[in-house]
């Protein structure tokens, strides 16, 4: 039984699928997004997710960290001089997953997995939200009537002249 066995295999050797998730890691962090199975790309997401939390903190030792996983120079260079930098003030949630449908061959899950802060598209596409003013209670209408009634002989008049000058109209449209 597989009680509390969180992390998946992914049908590899510990040696095998530590180097497949430091490859796709590194390629993920050079190209930004890559297409990957949904399996790999879950496994990849909390392989990726503790070195660049790493990142934010430009040090001598996190920097051999993230290469005692990467085993990539310049991978390791990017994600200090490039992601580090705009994952600065985010707390975490620095990838998203965006499934495909499934490949031809074997039926198998695709997604692309990306860099969250990365895509332009995204980026652009979500406008900047004004903040909405509820309105409970009475509509426009309802609110106008209930305000206090004019009390003023100058308000009086003036209403009773614009019902007079409606009445007027109303019979001149007849």
């Amino acid at each position: 039984m597989r009680h509390n066995r969180v992390i998946n295999h992914l049908g590899r050797t510990s040696s095998h699928r530590k180097a497949l998730l430091a490859n796709l890691a590194v390629s993920l962090i050079k190209h930004k997004r890559i297409h990957t199975t949904l399996a790999k790309a879950r496994a990849l997401r909390t392989f990726v997710e503790p070195i660049i939390t790493r990142t934010k903190e430009d040090s001598t030792h996190n920097r051999r960290v993230a290469f005692s996983y990467l085993k990539d120079k310049e991978a390791v260079s990017i994600l200090f001089r490039e992601v580090g930098p705009k994952v600065a003030n985010r707390p975490g949630g620095y990838t998203r997953i965006l499934k495909l449908g499934n490949r031809v061959g074997d039926n198998a899950e695709m997604c692309l997995i990306e860099l969250v802060d990365f895509n332009e598209n995204m980026l652009k596409a979500a406008p900047e939200k004004k903040a909405k003013s509820t309105r409970r209670g009475r509509s426009k209408k309802a609110a106008a009537s209930a305000q206090a009634p004019q009390t003023t002989n100058e308000s009086a008049s003036k209403s009773t002249a614009a019902e007079s000058n409606e009445n007027a109209s109303e019979n001149k449209q007849e």
